[in-house]
């Protein structure tokens, strides 16, 4: 029991913990795009689909050593795979699509090893069902899942804050190359005591239990695909619309395998008459908040709720999926149904929702779902009464449910004159009043983040507005070489597009080049905005990864370079690290160049991260904050990073600058190490 037990372990914690090793290591070449994790999430979904296949068709189809032979075969020729550290040919060009080249460099680097680690658990089991009948097998993937959450906890707290990416991945490696071994001596030992077994008659119980129907199979696969279904639903959900936080990617996840974990470890935590009620509740109050609070709440309110709602909705889906589980024989049939499942609903969320969708409407669709499934079940509970008010109860809640979900999308879409959706998130254009109205903008949101906005009428279209007002400090910035430059050309680089607004500063011969990872966000600058379009200078707009693309490109000395890349409410970690700052240093002028970081951040404390790191190049920092929030200007806090001291002590610049207080212990940023949990507010 021990050595199956072993094997089951270490292959569910290395399972789990590839997920944020991987997705941490490719996330900066795609834009720091929280897409990213759905779209790992699925191509992890899928392997485990494959695995649960490969269990079930080799235990049904081969005999007990054969099978043994080529999942041994297949686990040695998985060592060639390692280390595992993806190949830097696999960074895209700019202009693909993120998707394919994501599923396909995951493929190449860890498809054979973590294939055979997502077989393990059900070809384990049934290698222990086959020698030892009588045996709690279920209990292995009580374990199984433990093994997963064990991993998840570890990651943000004991792996990622003290270990470089580098070293993760090594240090997985190992740990898989032992894994082998392991896996392999308890595929022997499982064939020696299934041929002992054999051969004691007493041992061997007959199995008599009917074989599972279509219903069961349907039921399976509904339950599992909606569970998997709303962890990619409240994920997108919390990371798009609260805070775009990597480390929250594994809270719902961890969620997810702890009802997993209470449901099959057998001591019956689930039970449907405790949790209808709670049922009821929690998805009633996620609709209001949707509809009441227009999906912005704040972050102390919404996480926790966020989370004992899924929490919730996952106990009633994976309870009700322990309570229909089969007799062992048709363990491996039964996880393959529920690997599929898992799979067909994170290929609802991460590929088939941002085709048909504008918006992230599939959470509230989830929502109602619920309940009408809720109430399907409990048709079937004991007691007339009850028969008949249990499933009233749930068709009234789904019916308050529905409507709080279609007025929170009317709400959405009401008053937008365009809302669209893919890779990089959502994208909302919205008008403040009519054109003739003076106080009237028009407004770039990217989930509850305004990107920019621009008065309608003619006479004051031409203003400077929200994060980039002449009081900003990339407004400073760029004011003084315009001023200094004694009329010749000032040359600007701005990171992220938005609306376009920098290019409002351009004067006659001056350069503004922007660069933009999303090619809908330079559509719409281009034809919904105009400042653009009535700049005086040289407009240029570059598609692709900013860093990716400066990486490739020749020196562009500029006078001014502002990293200002929203992915929600946080720069991108790629481009605030020690690597980034050198490929910036190349593209500014030596000496007087300025590089302007945006840190404005609800969250997190930035500031600090970038002083440290302009400080191991001995550079100058400055942090500008500016409190003006009238009708154009939006709060923003500006750090300028500069050789150049005459810029710094320049008038305004020097009366606005701030004190940047360190934060203890805090390591210095690179592309092998960051730690979002150190820079909380």
């Amino acid at each position: 029991m021990i050595l199956y037990a072993l094997t089951i372990f270490t292959s569910a914690f290395l399972l789990f913990l590839v997920q944020p090793i991987m997705a941490k290591q490719v996330l900066p070449w795609f834009g720091g795009s929280a897409a990213v994790w759905t779209v790992c999430m699925v191509f992890f979904q899928f392997l485990l689909l494959f695995g649960y296949a490969y269990s079930d068709y080799t235990t049904r189809k081969m005999t007990p050593r054969n099978q043994l032979i080529l999942h041994a075969v297949l686990l040695i020729i998985s060592l060639a795979s390692l280390p595992i550290l993806p190949d830097v040919s696999w960074k895209p060009a700019g202009d693909e699509d993120p998707t394919y080249r994501i599923l396909g460099l995951l493929a190449f680097t860890i498809g054979l090893p973590y294939f055979l680690l997502s077989t393990t658990g059900p070809l384990v089991q049934a290698w222990f069902a086959r020698a030892h009948a009588s045996g709690t097998v279920y209990r292995l993937f009580a374990l199984s899942n433990f093994a997963s959450l064990l991993a998840l906890i570890s990651y943000p707290f004991a792996v990622e804050p003290w270990v470089t990416t580098r070293v993760q991945s090594i240090g997985w490696s190992v740990g898989y190359a032992v894994f082998v071994v392991v896996c392999i001596c308890a595929g022997v030992y499982s064939l020696r005591a299934h041929t002992e077994a054999q051969a004691n008659p007493v041992a061997q119980k007959t199995d008599d239990s009917p074989a599972p129907t279509w219903a069961h199979y349907g039921l399976w696969l509904l339950l599992s695909a909606m569970g998997s279904f709303m962890l990619l639903a409240v994920t997108n959900h919390i990371t798009h619309d609260v805070a775009s936080v990597p480390f929250l990617w594994l809270l719902p996840l961890t969620i997810y395998l702890i009802t997993f974990i209470l449901c099959f470890e057998g001591r019956g935590w689930y039970k449907r008459a405790y949790f209808l009620g709670p049922l009821i509740v929690v998805v009633g109050a996620l609709a209001w908040f949707m509809h009441e609070e227009g999906g912005i709440m704040d972050f102390k309110v919404a996480v926790p709720l966020f989370s004992a709602g899924l929490f919730i909705m996952c106990m009633f889906f994976h309870g009700e999926l322990a309570a229909m589980k089969p007799a062992p024989r048709y363990l491996t049939t039964f996880f393959l149904m529920v690997s599929l499942g898992g799979a067909l609903g994170g290929v609802v969320v991460g590929f088939i929702a941002p085709k048909f969708f504008n918006t992230y409407y599939e959470f509230g669709i989830g929502l109602v779902v619920t309940l009408v499934l809720a109430a399907y079940l409990t048709v079937d509970l004991g007691g007339s009464a009850i028969k008949r008010i249990v499933p009233m109860a749930l068709l009234a809640a789904t019916g308050f449910t529905g409507f709080h979900v279609y007025h929170y999308i009317d709400a959405l879409s009401n008053d937008a004159r365009l809302m669209t959706r893919n890779f990089y998130g959502t994208l909302r254009l919205k008008d403040t009043g009519p054109e003739s109205s003076e106080t009237a903008m028009r407004r770039l949101m990217h989930g509850v983040i305004m990107h920019g906005e621009q008065y309608l009428h003619p006479k004051k279209a031409h203003r400077l507005t929200t994060y980039y007002t002449e009081s900003s400090g990339v407004g400073l910035a760029v004011k003084y070489f315009q001023e200094t430059n004694a009329g010749g050309p000032t040359r600007v680089g701005v990171v992220g597009l938005g609306t376009g607004t920098m290019a409002g500063y351009g004067r006659k011969d001056d350069v503004v080049r922007f660069y933009e990872i999303n090619p809908q966000v330079i559509e719409i600058a281009r034809r919904d905005f105009k400042y653009i379009s009535d700049s005086k200078a040289q407009v240029d707009t570059v598609l692709g990864d900013a860093r990716l693309t400066m990486e490739r490109e020749a020196p562009q000395q500029y006078d001014v370079l502002a990293i200002d890349a929203f992915s929600s409410d946080a720069i991108p970690v790629h481009l605030i690290t020690k690597e980034a700052m050198a490929i910036y240093l190349k593209h500014i002028k030596p000496d007087t160049g300025v590089i302007a970081f945006h840190v404005t951040n609800r969250f997190l404390k930035l500031a600090p991260v970038v002083k440290q790191i302009a400080d191991t190049y001995g550079l100058h920092t400055a942090l500008i904050t500016d409190d003006e929030t009238d009708g154009d200007a939006s709060r923003t806090d500006w750090v300028l990073v500069t050789r150049n001291k005459k810029l710094l002590a320049h008038g305004t610049i020097k009366e606005d600058t701030s004190e940047i207080k360190a934060i203890p212990g805090l390591r210095l940023w690179t592309d092998d190490f960051n730690n979002l949990v150190q820079i909380l507010k």
